[in-house]
């Protein structure tokens, strides 16, 4: 039998496009994300802080840091999920976000948990 990591967040997200809250004759386009937040370590973990890196088809990039995810500092026991929903705009009809959670563990430790890329398309755009 293997050993579970000590230290280890798995990261998910879904996303949606808002079509009413966009407006696509002048390049807004909205979408939500929510994302899952898995303490699959043998050690609880709380997030303190995130990082994200959200680019659009044009290859214009922004990166956006704060405290916490919408307005929380979740603390993840072992085996337990942390799931929230927020949103971004983009200029284009298809981009990327990836990024970090600084996580700091009960015995101090930090680390940095990674978001995968996913991709944030309006609907028919990608195959």
């Amino acid at each position: 039998m293997t050993e579970r990591p000590k230290y280890d967040i798995r990261v998910s997200a879904r996303t949606i496009y808002l079509r009413d809250q966009s407006d696509e004759a002048s390049g807004r386009y909205v979408f939500a994300y929510t994302i899952t937040i898995s303490n699959t370590g043998t050690v609880a973990a709380k997030l303190i802080s995130r990082h994200w890196i959200i680019t659009d088809s044009d290859q214009n990039t922004q990166e956006v840091r704060g405290l916490g995810v919408v307005g929380e500092q979740p603390l993840l026991k072992p085996q337990e999920t942390y799931e929230y929903t927020s949103g971004t705009t983009l200029a284009t009809a298809v981009g990327t976000m990836r990024g970090s959670y600084r996580m700091v563990t009960e015995d101090g430790h930090e680390f940095d948990a990674v978001i995968p890329e996913f991709i944030l398309s309006i609907p028919r755009t990608l195959h």
